[in-house]
């Protein structure tokens, strides 16, 4: 049986490659669209940071083999790789504006998949893929890969996770039980780093509010700072035009608004203190990305209402697969509420459940679109589902396919209106077939090239003859010249409106070598002990 397995998991390995003639480099996930695209799904490209969920063995590797931050289109076409770009774990990934200009930013760093989370910095591009700021916590802290989150183009909303050790026998811990989790956000200047505000859940929410107990250990058993009692842990902040904040407070099952001024908090929703009185299908747990939605406001309603967006997990679990799992509702789901603070109701405005009764023990998000759909994520179960304002299904797809579909998983995923202007060289290659010379041409993260032109090169002095055009339907675009002595070639490539965006190097045409695949051969897995290999037949 092992052996089956192998030899599926290398098979599926093999098909993760030889994807791009021109970037071989490149082996991106490759996206099992079930619910192909509507023609209302809103515009723009998705963004997500697929991950492997399970650990690789001898015999089973599953999830991306390059696991990074990417940029799809509908139909899951790659637009660009961050693989090697965004290096060792990253996550978050998202598009923002800074200084009236459109930005990249993903967390990069170290991940601890047992406690869920990570501890490094977030970095910053510009529309050329070029690095133009790293952020860091302040105060002598490591940044959280939970939240990045930027507030009128100017600052930036962080998460920390900060071990303390404490006295927590009150709340069943023995004496060698002393650390527990500090949960931390801050507001830093984008351009500075400036630490402008700083709020700690020890210094406002006791340990009472904890919905995970610190034994038997599900949110940590409190032993070493590495395994902290996770009471409170934050994994989402907002901040309004008032100047006051939403925490998502994961493990106490509730959502907190804080003053922006004093830290002190206005109101609690769901958890075990809550201040509203919650109708049909609104309560939620272990919940990921609260955020405010002012837009949603309508002329009848007073000051006294508030719309918030959530990703209601309903469960919890590690993220590497090795705890138990708890849950409180038979499936995930997104969620708009409607909160009223003078008859301190809540109210479901409208749920997102998931196609196939999806249920993520770990991360996910809900992101209202800006025509009024809603994209969800679905956090460890590795899928993003688009609706409509309805809660109909317009869009559904996980984040690979076959056997490195299982166990992928994906922390939040978005879609935003994106313009890319790489500042990298196109790459190119000319490879020599049975029909002739065929010309493959890829320029990784570009938006704007709608025409690639291309030309061999004759004469000392690079003389150019025009072989041909074709039109950029997808990441890779190629022409087929029947000749076998174009010996060099150069490609352009050219915009919407006729302009000359870039040209690719001269190269030197090639013989074509095929995968084994193509060639049609078969494969033989020989096991000797713990060692594998392939054997042509």
């Amino acid at each position: 049986m092992k052996h089956a397995i192998a030899v599926a998991a290398i098979l599926q390995l093999a098909v993760a490659d030889w994807q791009f003639k021109s970037r071989t480099d490149l082996a991106p996930p490759r996206l099992n669209i079930t619910i192909p695209a509507s023609e209302n799904v809103e515009k723009g490209y998705l963004f997500v940071s697929p991950f492997a969920g399970f650990h690789d063995t001898a015999f089973e590797q599953h999830g991306p083999r390059q696991a990074g931050p990417y940029i799809f289109r509908d139909h899951g076409d790659l637009v660009w790789s961050g693989y090697g770009i965004y290096s060792i774990w990253a996550t978050n990934f998202q598009a923002a504006r800074w200084k009236g200009k459109d930005v990249l930013f993903s967390f990069e760093g170290d991940h601890n998949a047992g406690y869920g989370h990570g501890h490094g910095h977030t970095t910053i591009m510009d529309q050329h893929y070029e690095t133009i700021r790293e952020l860091r916590a302040g105060n002598h802290k490591l940044t959280d890969k939970h939240e990045f989150h930027v507030i009128n183009e100017e600052t930036a909303l962080i998460q920390v996770y900060q071990p303390v050790p404490r006295d927590l026998t009150a709340w069943g811990a023995s004496e060698e039980q002393q650390w527990i989790v500090n949960a931390i956000f801050q507001e830093l200047d984008l351009t500075t780093g400036e630490l402008l505000f700083e709020w700690s859940s020890l210094n406002h929410v006791t340990p009472n509010e904890a919905i995970l107990p610190i034994n038997p250990g599900q949110a940590g058993s409190g032993y070493n700072s590495s395994d902290a009692w996770d009471y409170f842990h934050i994994n989402s902040v907002d901040k309004n035009a008032e100047g006051d904040y939403i925490v998502s407070a994961r493990d106490a099952c509730a959502v907190h608004k804080i003053n922006g001024t004093s830290g002190s908090i206005i109101w609690r929703l769901d958890g075990t203190n809550s201040s509203f009185t919650l109708g049909p299908n609104v309560t939620f747990c272990f919940q990921h990305h609260a955020r405010f939605h002012p837009e949603l406001r309508t002329a009848h309603d007073g000051a006294d209402i508030e719309y918030i967006s959530l990703y209601d997990n309903s469960a919890h679990g590690t993220e590497d697969g090795r705890g138990t799992e708890v849950h409180t509702a038979p499936t995930s789901s997104g969620k708009i509420i409607k909160l009223n603070t003078s008859d301190w109701t809540a109210e479901l405005v409208q749920g997102f459940y998931p196609p196939d009764d999806l249920r993520s023990k770990s991360q996910g998000s809900t992101q209202v679109l800006p025509n009024g759909n809603v994209l969800v994520n679905w956090g460890s179960e590795g899928a993003i589902t688009e609706y409509d304002g309805a809660g109909n299904v317009l869009f559904h797809a996980y984040m690979d396919s076959g056997y490195l579909g299982l166990g992928v998983e994906n922390y939040r995923g978005f879609r935003y209106n994106w313009t890319g202007l790489p500042s990298e060289v196109p790459a190119i290659v000319a490879l020599e077939n049975e029909g002739g010379t065929t010309i493959y041409v890829s320029w990784n993260g570009d938006t704007e090239t709608r025409v690639w032109r291309f030309y061999a090169v004759t004469g000392r002095y690079g003389a150019r003859s025009y072989l041909g055009e074709a039109r950029r339907v997808s990441f890779e675009t190629s022409l087929e010249v029947p000749d076998k002595s174009v010996l060099h070639v150069v490609a352009e490539a050219v915009d919407g409106k006729g302009k000359v965006l870039t040209s690719t190097g001269v190269v030197k045409s090639e013989p074509e070598v095929l995968p084994a695949k193509a060639k049609g051969y078969a494969g033989k897995l020989v096991v000797q002990g713990e060692s594998q290999a392939w054997m042509e037949l």
